[in-house]
């Protein structure tokens, strides 16, 4: 008996060692990231390239962290920023201190500042940590802008709105797949996240699902029809070797974005 409990400690490890492996080659491969994943802030631009920002400092009053600095300005008559009546003239994010609750995005009137997917940044002085307006607002493509101290990848830098996608308040999922935000510069209006509702475009808002995501975690009952069995072992092992044949190269450094820093 004690013969039979002692192998039988073994049993767990020897049945993990058959199943896939579900290491990732970091850094040459990275896992996918959450649609609404809290990484560094970007600011935002209208359809017509004027910018969101009022600075009305909602933001800055809001974070828990104090680590955002916002001073409004009011705009030229002949040559606006914003649409408003004032503009965010100096807008700074201590990214020693930000903990990126997404309180300030929360907070924001004007859907002005989001988070985007982008978390892996290291700083060599405390100088780069703290991120100015030249370097939060978006470029003419309303994309971000790439640092020097930033590891981006393919899609990375994409789905920057995710938040204004979860369109069910209070749980109510009449409201599911109602647009009730701005377009955004280069991208237009966004798409709505998918849910209870029909009302989805996967495409469109960067959603993936869990089980096509995380496969290789799943019993072989858990997984899709072309996933089960011998057949599927040589579905996902031509899978992994695609994705080792595409894996795609760590960028080199860029040359730092010029920003002139406002003394407070």
């Amino acid at each position: 008996m004690s013969f039979w409990t002692f192998f039988g400690g073994f049993k767990v490890s020897l049945q993990q060692m058959a199943k896939t492996r579900v290491t990732w080659q970091y850094p040459l491969e990275k896992k996918p990231k959450s649609n609404r994943l809290h990484g560094r802030h970007v600011l935002n631009r209208y359809e017509d390239g004027m910018e969101k920002c009022i600075g009305c400092e909602l933001c800055a009053g809001v974070c828990p962290a104090d680590c955002i600095y916002v001073r409004g300005r009011d705009n030229e008559t002949g040559d606006p920023v914003s649409p408003g009546e004032r503009y965010g003239f100096v807008y700074e994010i201590n990214y020693l201190r930000c903990i990126h609750c997404d309180m300030c995005v929360e907070a924001c009137p004007t859907e002005a500042i989001t988070e985007t997917k982008l978390f892996e940044f290291s700083f060599t002085n405390r100088a780069d940590a703290i991120y100015t307006k030249a370097e939060l607002l978006v470029g003419d493509d309303g994309r971000p802008k790439h640092l020097p101290w930033e590891d981006w990848r393919e899609g990375d830098d994409l789905f920057t709105s995710a938040w204004m996608r979860a369109t069910s308040p209070s749980g109510n999922a009449a409201y599911e797949g109602r647009v009730q935000w701005s377009g955004e510069l280069g991208y237009g209006v966004r798409a709505p996240e998918g849910g209870q509702s029909g009302n989805r475009d996967d495409a469109a808002t960067g959603i993936r699902e869990i089980r096509d995501v995380f496969s290789a975690h799943l019993d072989d009952w858990e997984r899709n029809a072309d996933q089960r069995g011998a057949e599927g072992v040589r579905n996902r092992l031509k899978a992994h070797i695609a994705l080792r044949k595409a894996s795609i190269r760590i960028p080199g450094r860029r040359p730092k974005v010029a920003s002139p820093k406002v003394e407070k």
